[in-house]
């Protein structure tokens, strides 16, 4: 597409943001009522990014994209390399054979395949620019105009191109690979889902201008009167000269226009050179961001005449005290579903509409909270922020359950810039509430550096991002005994908790009521000072068991009810997350598990995780309507109603 309608003036975007912001609100809307995957916001107009928050200038390459899978491996001695090769027209994001994860095609889908993409892109004047791309998996090379720019690896990583371009036409190529899941694993990049391949985010590109915002950071801190103290941080890069760069900034309150002045200080800056900027404000009346009352505020950076970066962001404390996480001074218990970005048919390349399904099904269960196992989609993460649900983000390695692969230096290393690279690009987001570095940790950690690891990045990301907690996600089967070096700098233990499926699975529900109540007090001895939040608990359900027998729709309702009814009833308890919101496709010789010797004869359609509260197509299970009256009734007796 042209780049000359693409880069539209500020004020431009902005109306055209606005138009686009207002059709998701009244799609939000009707979602509310029944949500399906049919309906939802219009896709945006051509070119605008569907993540509101970045750069001025950026303009979404979607349309016009063409896809030709390479099995063999033979594509780059065809000379793809230099867009000679036909294909399928897809619009980006798109993930390829997403239909195909079932059964023997399903098998042979999962161990991956290489794939290429190519677009025309035209840029309306030469210059410096920036082709970033939030997500490939596995392994992505770029090609421009038949040179190699650039490799990658690590899905939903964001990654940027940079280049001078002369005007006129220019052809892009990306050859995705997401060949061997096993190996993937071996390297630190497991992933608790089916192996979905190729651009399964958007891809946007900018002009560089003599300047650069990235990277914003926003962190509140209460005053006993009710005022805030604000400090905004932000990466400055000098691409010129060496010069004094001013910078400013402002927030402005979306509902009524209020604006609150950033005073940052010019700085100096060599050729290149990038800084840290910093500004600090007091704000008498700061509207906080709550699940119960969402404000936000349009936060606005720039080097007046070169560039300028735009986000909407929450001005809200989180603080840990003892066994307490407390929102804006007041305890706060999280109630709700985890989410996996994953819909039938098109894997993790989720559009807006879908987005909005994920967001409405929450609000309609009455959840104040969610949790992933990895970074989501920015775009989503806008859309948790203005619909005032918190999310419990995973953002450190994800293994299998009590292992751990990052053995080496490198892949240590490898592990912690994953990390930093999730923090830099979410930290902005109010809905993020808490860093969670690992997924189910056994006991005080793996012999070969999990321990060291953990306390390591913890400490360091204390001191990047004071503004949240950190947590571990602990094996529930293997929870530790007492304090060691993997807890020192935790704040949060997830506990992933399946009393009642995978281990007593016929106990009545007053024995597992006991027994959840015994196993939640060893906890506490265990890590006194520390939060607690089940981040995982329920059981599959299908039409194919008999209802109250292990896999059956009566049996995952009164199993949801009785963990439900017993964490109400505890008052130290800080949240309980139920997995999963919707039922997602894992590797195809998964067939449930451990349940399948604690319950012989189980049916389960193997390759689906079937514990979610929507079967894959969105349709509700009868568990829902449990969990919606339990959730509800949760959170009014906890506001005194």
């Amino acid at each position: 597409m042209s780049l000359v309608r693409g880069f539209m003036r500020r004020d431009d975007r902005r109306w055209w943001l606005l138009a686009v912001g207002l059709a998701a609100v009244l799609a939000v809307v009707v979602l509310q009522v029944a949500p399906s995957f049919s309906e939802g916001a219009p896709e945006a107009g051509p070119g605008t990014p569907r993540i509101h928050a970045g750069p001025d200038g950026r303009v979404r390459l979607g349309g016009a994209w063409v896809v030709r899978l390479d099995p063999s491996n033979r594509g780059a001695d065809r000379g793809w390399a230099d867009g000679g090769f036909a294909g399928k027209r897809v619009t980006v994001p798109y993930v390829p054979q997403a239909g195909a994860i079932r059964g023997e095609r399903g098998i042979e889908t999962y161990k991956g395949n290489v794939a290429w993409y190519r677009t025309t892109v035209t840029v309306p004047q030469s210059g410096a620019y920036a082709l970033r791309f939030e997500s490939v998996n596995h392994k992505a090379v770029v090609w421009i105009d038949g040179k190699q720019v650039r490799r990658h690896t690590g899905t939903y990583l964001p990654f940027e191109v940079r280049r001078f371009l002369p005007a006129g036409e220019h052809t892009l190529v990306v050859r995705a690979d997401w060949r061997d899941p096993a190996e993937m694993k071996r390297q630190a990049w497991h992933r608790t889902w089916f192996n979905f391949g190729g651009l399964n985010r958007e891809v946007t590109i900018r002009p560089l201008t003599a300047s650069e915002l990235m990277n914003p950071n926003v962190v509140t801190r209460l005053r006993p009167d009710g005022s805030a103290v604000v400090e905004v941080r932000a990466h400055l890069r000098n691409r010129g000269v060496t010069r004094e760069v001013p910078v400013e900034g402002t927030l402005t309150l979306r509902d009524d226009g209020r604006e609150v002045e950033l005073p940052f200080a010019p700085v100096r800056l060599g050729r290149n050179q990038t800084r840290v900027v910093r500004a600090v404000a007091e704000v008498e009346d700061p509207e906080l961001w709550s699940p119960e009352d969402p404000r936000l505020w349009d936060l606005r950076l720039e080097v007046p005449g070169e560039t300028g970066y735009d986000a909407r962001v929450g001005l809200r404390e989180i603080r840990h005290r003892g066994r307490d996480l407390l929102l804006n001074g007041r305890p706060i218990v999280l109630r709700g579903a985890s989410i996996h970005e994953d819909v039938e048919g098109k894997g993790d390349a989720l559009t807006p509409g879908e987005q909005d399904w994920i967001v409405s099904a929450l609000k309609g269960l009455g959840a104040n909270a969610t949790r992933s196992q990895h970074p989501v989609h920015p775009a989503l993460l806008e859309r948790l922020d203005a619909a005032g649900i918190m999310i419990y983000m995973g953002v450190g390695v994800v293994d299998a359950p009590g292992a751990w692969t990052s053995k080496t230096p490198r892949l240590r290393a490898q592990s912690r810039d994953r990390v930093i690279t999730n923090v830099n690009q979410m930290q902005a987001h109010p809905s993020v509430i808490v860093w969670n570095l690992a997924n189910e940790v056994a006991g005080d950690g793996h012999p070969d550096g999990q321990a060291q690891w953990m306390d390591r990045v913890a400490r360091e990301l204390k001191g990047r991002d004071p503004s949240r907690p950190i947590a571990l996600d602990i094996w529930g089967s293997h929870p530790p005994r007492r304090p060691s070096l993997m807890y020192r700098n935790v704040d949060i233990i997830g506990w992933t908790n399946y009393i009642g499926w995978y281990e007593s699975t016929y106990a009545t529900r007053g024995q597992l009521h006991a027994q959840i109540r015994r196993e939640l007090t060893d906890l506490r001895r265990a890590m006194p000072g520390k939060a607690i939040v089940v981040t995982e608990f329920g059981a599959e359900g299908n039409g194919l068991n008999a209802n109250m027998r292990p896999g059956g729709y009566g049996f995952q309702t009164r199993l949801l009810r009785t963990h439900l009814e017993a964490y109400r009833r505890d008052p130290e308890l800080n949240g309980a997350l139920i997995w999963n919101l919707r039922d997602f496709g894992v590797n195809p010789s998964f067939a449930g598990g451990s349940i399948s010797r604690q319950a012989p004869g189980i049916r389960l359609v193997r390759g689906v995780n079937q514990k979610g509260l929507f079967d894959e197509r969105g349709r509700a299970k009868p568990a829902a309507d449990d969990v919606r009256t339990l959730l509800t009734q949760w959170g009014a007796a906890l506001a005194g109603e």
